[in-house]
């Protein structure tokens, strides 16, 4: 076998062995939302408006036991969705969630993303979470699945990143010193783990930064060894992740956790240093932030193929004849408090709240603003929140 060929099977093991993720099984669809697996919010994140259509196709590109692959078949009624995975003792939990929960529009296939040609036709939604850097060759693993993605079409990611993981490398590097010739026993790696961490002093970093961030998850064994005892990981930082981006020929849209990517949410106290920083690229401020807040243990974003129609508000007229409706991700509504897209809580004005309670996805924004006294600027802002969507004219 290839060297590529002998890591798949490695990692094909240990998801066997540790099906992931653990989460339980249910007999309904499962609770909220991830609006990042919503066709329609994330479209209306990605360009700013109401996406065509909604009879889409989608590819859950590595779904493991099918937590996600379950959210996007209830989340987009109107889609047909597959799912594919290395893992044979993953997709059988994936099969049984799904069957169990009633999502039933998917389809499951025992594939690498590397084989993912196989599969007839092109994909509008490709969802890739916690898989590219599990490859030995992410950059082909990000090709193949570029080619699958069709005009308009719109790629969510999410990878590790290398500075906030720092400890989880000095852990499976430990295991693996410690295991010897029986590193890829998954089992045995686990145990080690986790007599490592029982007899580490309290204060040790290794510890304290287990304690504080991974805990409650990895007391589940499935977590535990997803963490510390994989046989392949490949952590980026700002300039070896764009490397991965640039590689795919995709556009890069943007980080779907836009607020930790402010610059002043960390210097904010500083408004001189914050004007300077303007002159920086794009890429050299991602790149000063995560220097700045080295806690960031992931990237997770949004890629498109051309051509990919985003909406220009900014035109009074234009506005005003678009039809608002409710983000899909929101949650307590109708209420003057409730959560967001991302389960934050908002709180809005009178005029605010009469303007969303309109929002019947058949009103034109200017229908609406005869009944409600609210500004165009006050719309935009609701748009900008992702509190509504808005199909142009």
């Amino acid at each position: 076998m290839s060297d590529s060929q002998t890591v798949s099977a490695a990692v094909a093991k240990l998801y066997n062995t540790y099906p992931f993720p653990p989460e339980a099984l249910l007999d309904e669809p499962p609770p909220g939302y991830n609006w990042r697996w919503n066709w329609l919010a994330a479209h209306n994140f990605c360009t700013g408006q109401k996406p065509q259509r909604q009879d889409i196709r989608i590819l859950d590109a590595g779904c493991g036991t099918g937590v996600s692959t379950e959210y996007l078949v209830h989340l987009n009624p109107q889609a047909s969705v597959v799912g594919i995975d290395l893992s044979t003792g993953a997709l059988d939990v994936a099969k049984e969630r799904c069957q169990r929960s009633g999502a039933n529009r998917v389809e499951f296939h025992h594939l690498s993303l590397f084989d993912v040609e196989q599969l007839p036709g092109e994909f509008d939604l490709i969802n890739c979470v916690g898989v590219l850097h599990h490859t030995l060759e992410p950059i082909r693993g990000i090709q193949a699945l570029a080619k699958k993605l069709a005009p308009g079409g719109l790629m969510h990611i999410f990878v590790y990143g290398e500075l906030g993981r720092w400890e989880i490398q000095l852990m499976q590097k430990a295991i693996a010193l410690i295991q010897g010739d029986k590193k890829g026993d998954y089992r045995d790696g686990v145990q080690v783990g986790r007599q490592i961490f029982s007899s580490l002093p309290e204060n040790n970093r290794i510890v304290k930064s287990e304690k504080q961030r991974w805990s409650l998850e990895n007391h589940k064994d499935e977590h535990f060894a997803d963490m510390y005892v994989h046989p392949q990981e490949i952590d980026y930082n700002i300039e070896t992740l764009f490397e991965l981006i640039d590689a795919s020929g995709l556009e890069f849209i943007g980080f779907s956790n836009p607020s930790f990517w402010d610059l002043e949410r960390l210097l904010g106290k500083a408004p001189e240093l914050v004007e300077r920083a303007k002159e920086l690229s794009d890429r050299q401020l991602y790149r000063l932030i995560e220097l700045l807040d080295p806690e960031v243990t992931h990237y997770e974003f949004f890629l498109g193929r051309p051509p990919l129609a985003k909406a220009d508000w900014s035109d009074d007229n234009t506005l005003l004849a678009a039809i608002p409706e409710l983000n899909p991700c929101i949650e307590g509504f109708p209420s003057q408090c409730f959560f967001n897209y991302n389960y934050q809580i908002v709180n809005l004005s009178v005029e605010e709240f009469e303007f969303m309670q309109k929002c019947d996805a058949d009103s034109t924004v200017a229908e609406i603003l005869t009944g409600v006294q609210l500004g165009l600027d006050e719309v935009r802002k609701l748009l900008q929140q992702q509190l509504i969507l808005l199909t142009p004219a």
